[in-house]
């Protein structure tokens, strides 16, 4: 009986988010440090020997290691506290800029984005590059994850004083619960994805005085994703 009372005890153990994240980001950067001795001592072993062999190796050890470098640079940032630096922007020019960032980054899937919608002259006061970046997050996932047939479709429009951008993706299947969307981080992880990025578009949504929801709909089907952002009172 007290052996299954401990273990009772160890399964309900939790630890605070912000412990969490300190721990993740204190052990990335640990070894950061590490893999860039082990850098600087790649760097020295090959001005050692000159046997194009051994150095073509070296290039290979070094390029892995720049891999790994940006996988715990990224998993950091994914931890990263959320301080914007809010500007005037016109909606209009945010969404152009989003488009155009979009077509450059993802070149092959983005002639599969069908973008719609109006937002007129209305005005944001946010963190333009910090924002885009939760945005892009979400293409980013909508991109990889059990697309169905179909184009995504982007819509922005203007709705009581607040942007509301809508991303819908086709999907044939979906069984995630969208209650706690964006709030529930590690819950999904699989190689190179660390089930951290809707978390933090709803931080940099919220950050914004914004909200992030979803809904699955059937009848589409699609998973419709809705960022809304409140507009400013001042003109751009």
């Amino acid at each position: 009986m007290a052996s299954a009372a401990s273990e009772d005890r160890s399964d309900s153990l939790s630890v605070p988010w912000i412990d969490a994240v300190r721990f993740v980001r204190q052990l990335s950067h640990d070894l950061r440090n590490h893999l860039n001795a082990i850098e600087l001592q790649s760097v020295y072993i090959s001005e050692l020997d000159a046997d194009p062999e051994l150095k073509r190796e070296i290039k290979r050890l070094r390029e892995n290691i720049s891999r790994l470098t940006a996988i715990l640079q990224k998993l950091s940032a994914g931890l990263g506290e959320i301080k914007p630096n809010p500007i005037l922007y016109r909606a209009a020019n945010f969404i152009e800029d989003l488009r155009k960032k979009i077509a450059h980054d993802f070149p092959n899937e983005s002639a599969e984005v069908s973008w719609e919608g109006e937002t007129g002259h209305s005005v944001l006061n946010i963190d333009p590059q910090l924002l885009q970046q939760a945005f892009i997050e979400l293409f980013a996932n909508a991109f990889q994850h059990d697309r169905g047939k179909g184009a995504l479709v982007a819509m922005a429009r203007i709705d009581k004083n607040r942007l509301v951008f809508a991303l819908r993706e086709p999907k044939t299947r979906f069984e995630l619960p969208t209650e706690n969307w964006g709030r529930e981080p590690l819950r999904t992880i699989n190689q190179g994805h660390y089930g951290l990025g809707l978390n933090r578009v709803r931080v940099i949504v919220e950050a914004h005085g914004g909200e992030m929801h979803a809904h699955y709909d059937s009848k589409g089907p699609m998973l419709v994703t809705t960022l809304t952002l409140p507009l400013s009172q001042e003109r751009g």
